[in-house]
């Protein structure tokens, strides 16, 4: 086995650790074809990478001309410690502003955990007017997991 096998998760930790990670390193592109690359706060919409972003963003014109992106979940201090989960795709706009509204809410619960709904439905509905969300739809994922060479 070559060590790239040895080191790619299982799709189980795939899931996992996507589930468990708070945010993401979202790359589009930009008019001249060089990469935009931005850290996201992102949630989760039926296991797909979710998230959302103010309407004019530079993200959102790259998108609106390109819809492809690579989602980065990483984690790790040390070389021994990398782990990281890279998703390519492409990202589908969400119109319907209830739905846009639940990705808000689905990311609003990951970056400030234990808080209650309705203590974050007032921000989310607020700064919800301004944004528009995206659901990426993965062609190909590839992970590593450096912990698995010990």
């Amino acid at each position: 086995m070559n060590q790239r096998a040895r080191i790619a998760m299982p799709d189980d930790d795939v899931t996992a650790f996507v589930e468990n990670s708070g945010k993401l390193q979202l790359a589009t592109i930009n008019p001249d074809g060089t990469p935009h690359l931005v850290t996201m706060f992102y949630g989760l919409d039926e296991g797909r990478i979710a998230f959302w972003t103010y309407a004019k963003s530079q993200k959102a014109r790259n998108l609106a001309r390109d819809p492809r992106v690579s989602c980065l979940v990483e984690a790790g201090e040390s070389y021994d410690e990398l782990r990281g989960v890279l998703v390519y795709g492409t990202a589908a706009l969400v119109d319907d502003r209830e739905h846009v509204m639940a990705i808000g809410l689905k990311v609003a619960r990951r970056t400030t955990p234990g808080v209650a709904d309705e203590l974050l439905l007032p921000y989310v509905e607020k700064t919800g007017l301004k944004r528009v969300a995206y659901v990426v739809e993965s062609t190909k994922v590839v992970s590593w997991d450096h912990r698995r060479l010990r």
